[in-house]
């Protein structure tokens, strides 16, 4: 066999983020030249630092910087970039985006343009499935997009059905429909999203499972007929269709299965000519009715966000792997040689609000660091994949992931207790994220019996996201964090002291801690100890400032004292009990993290502080930057409380704003097309007599 061998040295990637950083890694491990592009919105960002050359694409919006192909192209011609990695997202499964670098003589790291033409219409793939034995969920994937038709292949179907981007992925232009009622209003949205996400809005259906598995399998072909499958990775547990924590291999696969799923993965990538990476999504039934039974969904004609799980447990660089093959070469490895050594999972550390819907977050990150020290893991068992740094902005214009923290075990269970000591050391502040919510599913019973479906976070949401009742022992902790702050730059003048410094008698000080969330957060001065379920309020007193805090909580009585470690962790001791803990503090909410999960408490010193009743608002404020998309309802019109108003979009995702009660609104104060920022007041809204 003659290898036809086209080499290059210079790289450039064509995206951003934490994929950029990732494939710059392997590029120069390799002895090549890496090159970054940008946009304004990112000229500071991680991946241009460490390349070898950058080059500005143009504005924020990504159709003006990372989706413009000819300023991609130019870019390349300009640093002698003979090959482009595309990353996932973007451009990555853009069909015209290879065709385009084929005329300019640019070597397209990825499959050609005919595959991702075969698998980009998720329609037209699911016949080619069919005619390669691949089995499917029932569904339409027609070229009749009326509304009506749609409506009556969804009756046909039998709800629920699912409405799905035909040419999209990662969760964009997605809707479970659960009746017909409910049908039209879904699919406008699902279009809007997929007309802007992807240019277009057309729609396919399938029958949506009640208990399904998602579990997908990594394949790799190259030009000479050659294709292996890498096992495979449960992405079972995500939120908005979007995967949040993954692992390798899936739980519970018998060698049969995973032979039959890995078959049909093969079969589907040489059915289309594949070359390169990619990964063949399935369904798997997860109802106990067959255990063998899976349904092709998707195939991904790029690398997958979550391909470090596979990478941990085949000791395999599938980016190295993916240069190797667009250079001419043939698969480094046959199947028999590729081997599962032990078990891997990946966390998606997003810059988000849980509690908020999963509301994407903005602001510069003050901190971000993976206490390994201090955790006494080590490279070998955790690995932290980031596009950004300490001191970075977290801005409105891309995607809000920002890590994925990946950690390896020899078996399950050894790999998920490495995954939350991981979690507990990650360092963050600044920016609001799901890490106490992945804490929350790692440790959740059910998670480490590996009893998955993709609506996990949906049937498990009560505990999930009911904040935790915090112990005596969180409270005092809370406290003795809230006191450090206050000792914190206290002053020469006795005037100036925060730390409870009273002539002649002991250091005395009261604070009230409650859970950011809680209801009855509402404390003052005449508050008493277990006054309010929801509030705690803690008495310290000590008699020399470098003495122990002696703190009254209730009937409880602690000794206790805190000291700084490096970073921002910290040794909090009660009785002579010591629990090291990374804390931060964002206004008024004091967060502590251990490996047993994140306490998050609202604090206030009662014996300083003046209080005063808060009225109810009768406006609605932006909760992130973004960008109006519509408006549903008219000025004066009549609503109900929890009535949608309008339709917001931010980092690639809608969001609807409700009504805060019954009444009206009295004007909009922006437009369809109009970009806010956060904070901002959209709309004045008139409670009725009986809400207001």
């Amino acid at each position: 066999m003659t290898l036809e061998r086209t080499p290059f040295d210079t790289l450039l990637i064509a995206n951003r983020g934490e994929i950029a950083c990732r494939v710059i890694r392997t590029a120069r491990r390799l002895g090549l030249k890496t090159v970054a592009v940008y946009s304004d919105a990112d000229a500071q960002a991680l991946h241009v630092r460490q390349a070898d050359q950058a080059v500005r694409l143009g504005p924020a919006p990504a159709r003006e910087s990372y989706l413009a192909i000819e300023r991609i192209i130019e870019a390349a011609k300009r640093t002698g970039a003979e090959a482009i990695h595309p990353g996932y997202g973007f451009l990555s499964e853009n069909r015209h985006f290879v065709t385009a670098l084929e005329q300019a003589g640019i070597c397209f790291v990825g499959p050609p343009a005919s595959a991702i033409a075969a698998m980009g219409d998720k329609s037209a793939a699911k016949g080619r499935m069919a005619d390669a034995g691949v089995p499917l969920v029932p569904g339409y994937h027609g070229d009749d997009q009326s509304p009506a038709r749609l409506a009556e292949e969804a009756e046909k179907i039998g709800y629920p059905v699912m409405l799905k981007a035909s040419a999209g992925g990662g969760g964009k232009g997605m809707r479970v429909v659960e009746n017909a009622a409910a049908f039209q209003a879904a699919l406008e949205s699902c279009r809007r999203e997929s007309q802007a996400a992807f240019g277009d809005d057309r729609m396919l259906i399938e029958k949506y499972l009640v208990q399904p598995r998602h579990v997908e399998v990594q394949v790799f072909c190259d030009r000479y007929g050659n294709a292996v499958y890498f096992f495979e990775r449960d992405c079972s547990v995500q939120r908005r269709h979007q995967k949040v924590i993954e692992e390798a291999p899936a739980p519970g696969m018998t060698p049969a299965l995973r032979h039959a799923m890995g078959d049909a993965a093969v079969r589907a990538a040489l059915a289309i000519g594949y070359v390169g990476a990619g990964t063949v999504e399935f369904l798997l039934d997860a109802s106990g009715e067959r255990d063998d039974a899976f349904y092709f969904m998707e195939m991904n004609t790029r690398l997958q966000v979550e391909h470090p799980v596979t990478e941990m447990i085949t000791g395999q660089d599938l980016v190295e792997w993916q240069l190797r093959v667009a250079m001419g070469e043939a698969l480094p490895c046959t199947q028999d040689e590729l081997a599962i050594q032990g078990h891997s999972f990946e966390a998606r550390l997003y810059a988000e609000d849980p509690a908020q819907d999963f509301l994407p977050a903005t602001g510069t990150l003050e901190r971000f660091h993976l206490d390994l020290d201090g955790s006494g893991l080590t490279l070998d068992q955790v690995r932290l994949d980031s596009g950004v740094e300490q001191g970075d902005r977290v801005s409105m214009h891309y995607d809000p992931m920002l890590a994925k923290l990946i950690v390896h075990g020899v078996d399950r269970s050894a790999a998920l207790a490495t995954l939350n000591r991981a979690l507990a050391a990650l360092d963050v502040a600044g920016v609001v994220t799901n890490r106490g919510f992945l804490q929350k599913l790692a440790s959740h019973p059910a998670f480490k019996r590996a009893e998955l479906d993709t609506r996990f976070i949906e049937r498990y949401e009560t505990t999930l996201f009911a904040p935790p009742a915090p112990s005596d022992e969180d409270i005092a902790e809370g406290a003795l964090f809230a006191l450090h702050l206050l000792e914190q730059n206290p002053g020469s003048s006795p005037w100036a002291r925060r730390d409870g410094f009273r002539l002649n008698a002991p250091a005395c000080v009261r604070i009230a801690l409650a859970l950011p969330d809680a209801t009855d957060t509402g404390v003052n001065a005449d508050s008493s100890p277990g006054s309010g379920a929801c509030m705690h309020t803690v008495t310290a007193t000590r008699t020399h400032p470098t003495a122990s805090w002696q703190l009254a909580l209730g009937e409880r009585r602690f000794e206790g004292e805190l000291n700084a470690l490096t970073g921002n962790a910290v040794a909090l001791t009660l009785d002579g009990v010591r629990r090291r803990r990374h804390v931060s503090r964002e206004g008024d909410i004091l967060t502590l993290t251990a490996e047993t999960g994140e306490t998050r408490l609202h604090w206030q010193r009662l014996d300083s502080q003046h209080h005063t009743s808060q009225e109810a608002e009768s406006s609605l404020t932006a909760p992130m930057h973004g960008t109006v998309v519509a408006l549903l309802v008219a000025p004066g019109e009549q609503v109900e409380k929890g009535m949608p108003l309008m339709v917001m979009e931010a980092m690639k995702m809608e969001h609807t704003l409700n009504a805060p009660g019954d009444g009206s609104v009295e004007q909009f104060r922006y437009a369809a097309g109009d970009t806010v920022g956060q904070g901002d007041v959209l709309l004045d809204f008139v409670l009725t007599e009986t809400e207001a």
